[in-house]
C-alpha cells in the first residue's frame, strides 16, 4: 500500500505544516487562539492539542512511545500553555521524523493489533493503512486549523504537497 519512501516524506510534510500553522497561529494572542470556532475541537488551540495527541497515540503502538494521559474526549486539552504545546509539538515532529527514518519495509507490510479506546474494542488493520491513515487525519485536522487561521486574519504558508522541497 505504502512504502517507507512514502513515509518519510509525510513525516516531512507534517513537521513543515505544523512549522507554518505554529507560526501563523503565534501571531495571534492566547484569547483568539482559545476561541471558540465551531471546530469539532473547538478552537485552534484544541485542535492543535488534539492532533498532538493523536500523533501520539499512533506513535504508541507503532514504536512503543509513551500514550497521552488523557483520553480522546479530553485531547482538546491536552497541553494547557502555548509555549507548552509549541514546544512539545517541535519535538514530536522530530520523534515522528526519527520514526519515519528508521522504518523498515517488512514492518510496513504487516498487521497491527490494538485496543481501540475510541471504538471500545479490539481491532486489527494493516499497518500501511494505519500509517496513512494517521497521516491523512493530521492533514484533516489541520485544514480545520488553517480555515480557523485564515478567518481569524493570520496567514499560514501554502499547504500543497507538492511544494515541500521548496519549504523545507
Amino acid at each position: 500500500m505504502i512504502d517507507t519512501a512514502y513515509v518519510r516524506t509525510m513525516a516531512r510534510y507534517n513537521a513543515w505544516q505544523n512549522r507554518s500553522l505554529y507560526a501563523a497561529a503565534a501571531t495571534l494572542d492566547d484569547v483568539a487562539r482559545r476561541q471558540d470556532r465551531g471546530a469539532f475541537f473547538r478552537s485552534i488551540h484544541g485542535t492543535f492539542c488534539h492532533l498532538l495527541w493523536a500523533d501520539r497515540m499512533w506513535l504508541s503502538r507503532f514504536a512503543g512511545t509513551p500514550k497521552p494521559a488523557v483520553r480522546i474526549h479530553e485531547s482538546g486539552e491536552l497541553v494547557a500553555a502555548w509555549d507548552d504545546l509549541v514546544a512539545e509539538r517541535k519535538a514530536f515532529d522530530t520523534t515522528i521524523t526519527d520514526w519515519a527514518d528508521a522504518l523498515s519495509p517488512d514492518w510496513l507490510s504487516g498487521d497491527l493489533t490494538w485496543f481501540s479506546g475510541a471504538t471500545q474494542r479490539e481491532m486489527s488493520k494493516p499497518v500501511g493503512l494505519l500509517v496513512a491513515h494517521m497521516f491523512n487525519h493530521q492533514t484533516h485536522h489541520r485544514g480545520q486549523v488553517h480555515a480557523m487561521l485564515t478567518a481569524a486574519g493570520a496567514k499560514p504558508e501554502d499547504t500543497d504537497l507538492m511544494l515541500i522541497d521548496m519549504a523545507c
